[in-house]
């Protein structure tokens, strides 16, 4: 198992959290899976930005991001060199360290 250190966020996890994920989950999956409610409006089908993470430690872990991916984090809010829409970002056997950005370019909050 793979160990996820989220660092903390105001609203979706407050004081941080470690969690495990089996190799080739997605970060997103992971993170729904133990409780993190991470935005994903597309129903993670690489068609928003609204599951970014930034990847702290372990980026050259996950598998390579493919073109779409690419071009939609340039919409991403706070885009930085280890973004990923974690809806694609599939987790290797290096733990990671990752961020959820403060913002979405979401206007509402989707309750998945």
């Amino acid at each position: 198992m793979t160990v996820i250190k989220i660092l903390p966020h105001a609203t979706l996890c407050p004081e941080g959290k470690t969690i495990e994920a089996a190799p080739g989950t997605s970060v997103c999956e992971a993170l729904l899976e133990n409780g993190v409610e991470i935005e994903h409006a597309c129903d993670m089908s690489c068609a928003c930005t609204t599951c970014h993470v930034i990847v702290r430690e372990g980026f050259d872990s996950l598998n390579e991001a493919e073109d779409t991916e690419e071009d939609l984090l340039d919409r991403a809010w706070g885009l930085t060199a280890q973004s990923r829409l974690s809806c694609q970002a599939i987790v290797a056997g290096k733990d990671l360290v990752i961020e959820i950005p403060k913002y979405t370019i979401n206007h509402a909050r989707e309750n998945h």
